[in-house]
């Protein structure tokens, strides 16, 4: 999505699953979670794909899954 909100198309798309408690992680790790939308597991968001985002799912990637959407 743009500024305005509207989709921007050819833009990749990712869904981020928890699937991995917070409980005894890293404080870092828990804002992160939180971050990307989530804090419950099972619990899914769809992002843009974007560098920060990216950099976000690989500091938490031993509690999440990812799925990349057309």
């Amino acid at each position: 999505m743009n500024a305005a909100g509207w989709m921007v198309s050819g833009m990749t798309r990712l869904k981020v699953t928890q699937v991995r408690s917070t409980i005894d992680r890293k404080p870092q790790h828990k804002r992160t979670i939180e971050a990307l939308g989530l804090g419950k597991i099972r619990k899914s968001v769809i992002h843009n794909d974007t560098p920060q985002l990216r950099g976000m799912i690989r500091a938490v990637s031993h509690l999440v899954t990812v799925e990349e959407i057309d």
